[in-house]
């Protein structure tokens, strides 16, 4: 049975919880899906300071769930829509690893010129940068930003289906988009709810990220184990474990 791994990087236990019931639903019976909680940061990630905070949560994250004796991963997914880590954790990592960001690219892109609709307007520049980091900035028309934030949105799921109908609309008919995302881990399932509402595709980032670790179309990692290259100091036991205790000669440290 194929494993994935799925990493929240906020603490909050019910995003966890909504990650791992709609990954394993969009994965099927045939992957089995754990998902494993920051163990420090923000209870949602809604700024830079929590996102460079999530950053390391994720790494950590990681680290301690190779620690304990479960099944090997076949593939890591980040389970926010941001992707904190995923360049560091994807040079750390001996098998694939992608974000809910980066996977949702990839399938609206399939569509055409596609935009964002997520929640908490400083997510705007931040995804931004990492659309333009992972060279999907040309397929990008814009980014539509709602004013709550993805946690308050799914404290109130009624309500939060009418605002960002009229978000994807907005972004379709503002932005010219052939496709819309609608990102963020508190938002999953919602984009089934109110695609009937809007007339071009919406891609769930949850469910894109399932479907990314069932395709496997990412490069395969140039790394034979899990590890780090450089020493650590004052970090958890688990990243100490898998830092490089021996510089490699002529290495700089």
């Amino acid at each position: 049975m194929r494993q994935l791994l799925v990493i929240n990087p906020n603490t909050s236990a019910s995003v966890s919880a909504l990650l791992q019931t709609h990954v394993q639903a969009a994965a099927g019976l045939h992957v089995h899906v754990r998902t494993v909680t920051a163990r420090f940061g923000a209870p949602y990630i809604a700024d830079e300071a929590s996102y460079a905070v999530a950053s390391h949560a994720t790494l950590d994250a990681w680290a301690a769930a190779l620690a304990v004796q479960e099944p090997v991963p076949d593939a890591v997914l980040i389970g926010c829509f941001g992707d904190p880590g995923l360049l560091a954790l994807r040079e750390s990592s001996p098998v694939p690893v992608t974000g809910l960001a980066e996977a949702a690219f990839i399938e609206a892109a399939r569509h055409g010129r596609f935009a964002i609709v997520t929640g908490g307007e400083r997510w705007g520049p931040m995804l931004a940068r990492l659309a333009q980091c992972l060279g999907h900035a040309p397929a990008l028309a814009g980014i539509h930003t709602v004013v709550p934030t993805g946690a308050e949105l799914a404290a109130d799921p009624a309500a939060a289906r009418v605002l960002l109908a009229q978000a994807c609309r907005d972004a379709v008919r503002q932005l010219g988009a052939q496709a819309v995302i609608l990102g963020g881990a508190g938002l999953a399932g919602m984009a089934a709810a109110i695609q009937s509402g809007v007339s071009v595709p919406l891609v769930d980032s949850v469910t894109a990220g399932a479907h990314w670790a069932l395709r496997s179309h990412a490069l395969p990692s140039q790394r034979a184990t899990a590890g780090f290259d450089v020493p650590w100091e004052q970090l958890s036991t688990e990243l100490t474990a898998l830092g490089q205790l021996h510089p490699k000669p002529g290495v700089a440290i």
